[in-house]
């Protein structure tokens, strides 16, 4: 499955200022689509592309480790690998064979405020395709032995992706400093302790509260027939009951009193590293974009601001970079530097403060800003060349505004930005002592 990880925040993008943003623009045609409702609350998303005999299809579910309760949490994301168990028609393991064999691929992810489940399939296999989610979404065998395989293999996941890489804790410890008290406050691995004593039982409740047509979007996108797609959908899912809305906790999250500070030692951490995490506006916030581009201007690429003070100059750190990681509810904007050998991480802190803070102050260049806004060009245009990447950000949209036709207008609100736009999310977001910094340094030897 696709996981979270900081490699997958910060994309080599510096190639996409090649294309060019205008040009870029100017290749832009607005996408279309059909949206329908079922009786049973499913909302459906229609797009045709003729581009390759590709269908993609996509089911987003409004259910994220934010909707979990505080004693039982890693749930979304052990559901996501279940999914891949058995259904009432479907047998064990057989799931990835049937797409495999049909020339497709699968996958799925989870996060703070979803469940996504992906495919990919010749054009053919379209009744494929729906009938395995029609399946997913109301068919699932929730039982002892896909249960139980399923708790071995995300215990492992956890031990692996906690213990057993450097650094492998760090967003476990921003969550739980930015969000203290919140549901954003762990991340979607959840805790080890809370999977092992889950129930059957428990885990049924919460597939019956959020895996079902009133909280999910899906998605048929490629070489579709409009009609023939919506009788295959109306097949397999219209007969799915319509079931009460999901139960979900009272959300709230709660004012930081200050700095959280710590020094961690890491014994798989080669160098010291610096982490620093910052509360940074929600998705429907328009300061996420201004944000965004702040990002970029720091840290994307070798002609960043960070890079060229802290790498390049000082030559105090060998990597650095800057991530925002947007939330329905809220967002947070991390830094992190890996320490140059015989560096102080403190001295790297103070750096990456007083980048900011030339920003606070005197702002930024026009040619800044214009870098910033082509690189979120290029990579808007070229993500919406791939009818999977299109059918994902059609399901997003919908699921978090309502709206699929952001697609056709989210980049407006990028290149809308300016310079004074920057350097007010600069001082607004970034100019606080509420902040967790976390300091990760390799074992010492005995």
């Amino acid at each position: 499955m696709n996981k979270i990880k900081i490699a997958g925040f910060i994309s080599a993008i510096a190639f996409l200022l090649a294309l060019g943003g205008q040009q870029a623009m100017c290749q832009m045609k607005p996408i279309n689509f059909t949206k329908d409702t079922l009786s049973n609350g499913l909302q459906i998303i229609y797009h045709i592309d003729k581009s390759a005999p590709v269908v993609a299809t996509i089911v987003h579910y409004r259910v994220g480790s934010r909707d979990e309760h505080d004693t039982q949490t890693g749930y979304a994301h052990f559901f996501e690998h279940l999914m891949f168990e058995a259904t009432s028609d479907i047998p064990r393991a057989s799931i990835d064979k049937y797409i495999q064999e049909a020339g497709g691929d699968l996958n799925a992810h989870t996060s703070f405020d979803e469940t996504v489940f992906y495919q990919r399939l010749p054009s053919n296999e379209i009744k494929l395709a729906l009938w395995i989610e029609s399946q997913r979404m109301r068919g699932l065998l929730v039982d002892p032995v896909g249960v139980e395989t399923q708790r071995g293999v995300v215990t492992e996941e956890l031990k692996m992706r906690r213990n057993n890489q450097p650094y492998g804790t760090l967003l476990d410890e921003i969550c739980l400093g930015l969000f203290p008290g919140s549901s954003y406050s762990w991340t979607t691995l959840g805790s080890e302790e809370h999977i092992a004593n889950a129930t059957i039982q428990n885990f049924r409740d919460f597939y019956d509260n959020f895996y079902q047509p009133n909280n999910a979007t899906l998605v048929v996108a490629g070489d579709i027939d409009l009609e023939e797609a919506r009788g295959f959908v109306k097949a397999y899912f219209d007969k799915i009951p319509k079931a009460p809305l999901p139960k979900r906790n009272d959300f709230k999250i709660l004012p930081m009193t200050g700095e959280v500070r710590k020094e961690i030692e890491d014994p798989k951490a080669q160098l010291p590293g610096v982490f620093i995490g910052y509360r940074s506006p929600a998705l429907d916030d328009f300061d996420y974009y201004p944000v965004a581009l702040l990002m970029d201007i720091l840290s994307a690429g070798e002609s960043s601001r960070l890079y060229q003070a802290i790498v390049d100059k000082e030559q105090i750190a060998v990597q650095v970079a800057a991530f925002p990681l947007s939330l329905e509810k809220s967002g947070m904007s991390v830094f992190y530097a890996i320490a140059a050998p015989d560096k102080n991480v403190k001295d790297i802190e103070k750096a990456i403060y007083r980048e900011m803070n030339k920003i606070i102050e005197k702002g930024i260049s026009d040619e800044e800003l214009t870098k910033a806004k082509n690189i979120k060009e290029a990579d808007f245009i070229s993500s919406k060349k791939d009818v999977l990447e299109k059918a994902q950000t059609l399901a997003r949209y919908n699921s978090y505004y309502g709206d699929p036709s952001y697609i056709n207008s989210e980049l407006s609100k990028y290149l809308s930005v300016t310079k004074e736009d920057i350097q007010r999310v600069a001082k607004q977001y970034f100019a606080t002592d509420k902040k967790v910094v976390l300091f990760y340094m390799p074992k010492k030897s005995s």
